[in-house]
């Protein structure tokens, strides 16, 4: 079995050396790159299992790389871990709102990060070897493709945008609290911020919107969370 590759895009080049060491110790393949549009070019010619992106890159910020893999057909399922020095609740939330599926602050432990990564990868692994698809009120989700279309027409989703929508879609009717659909959509243990959560929701709502189908169908409870509207399902 071939070991899952990582990019590591970084300018610290100490944290470059030591991640690599650390990762490859613990059976990951690592390529690295030290500023945006290299991290970029590697990420699209290697199409790693996951990236490590840091955000403060010379050049080309980390915020702009995260855009454009998003907007590529061949990076846009990349899992993309983000670290950063910036911990304020605000850049998390544009870290998410753009794409990212985790946040790691530095400075960091090795193990968290590793962590992490598993479960991210898990993740991964299991949508893609997951075989049936789901079908509610005109969404279907195509977990092997990794596609969600209303109608025929197909809606463009982050990896985290596709594994929240599928954990609604599984239940409908029932209320996730934000920490399950966080626990969901990325893994246990990952730092949940409520606003984090509601730029998804709002994201997931306007993309519904824009294939036809209706955004509320994602609906609020207050004092829990959300919830996918039961309604009635087609056949």
């Amino acid at each position: 079995m071939s070991k899952p590759r990582i990019l590591l895009v970084e300018d610290e080049r100490g944290l470059v050396q030591t991640l690599t060491w650390f990762l490859n110790k613990e059976g990951f393949e690592v390529a690295a790159a030290t500023e945006g549009p290299e991290g970029l070019r590697k990420a699209m010619s290697l199409l790693p299992d996951l990236i490590l992106l840091d955000l403060m890159l010379p050049g080309v910020g980390g915020l702009e790389i995260l855009k454009e893999l998003r907007a590529g057909e061949k990076t846009k399922a990349i899992p993309v871990i983000v670290l950063t020095a910036k911990a304020e609740e605000t850049d998390q939330v544009v870290g998410f709102s753009l794409g990212a599926d985790d946040y790691v602050t530095k400075p960091f432990s090795n193990k968290v990060l590793l962590q992490r990564i598993k479960a991210l990868l898990r993740r991964s692994e299991n949508v893609g070897e997951a075989a049936e698809n789901l079908s509610h009120l005109g969404l279907e989700i195509d977990r092997v493709r990794h596609k969600v279309s209303f109608q025929g027409k197909l809606l463009e989703l982050t990896p985290t945008e596709f594994r929240l929508l599928e954990c609604l879609l599984r239940q409908p009717g029932r209320a996730f609290s934000r920490h399950q659909l966080m626990d969901a959509a990325i893994g246990e243990g990952s730092i949940v911020l409520e606003r984090t959560i509601d730029v998804h929701i709002k994201t997931l709502r306007r993309k519904l919107v824009e294939v036809g189908a209706e955004g509320e169908w994602i609906e609020t409870v207050r004092g829990v969370g959300y919830r996918f509207s039961e309604g009635v399902k087609v056949v």
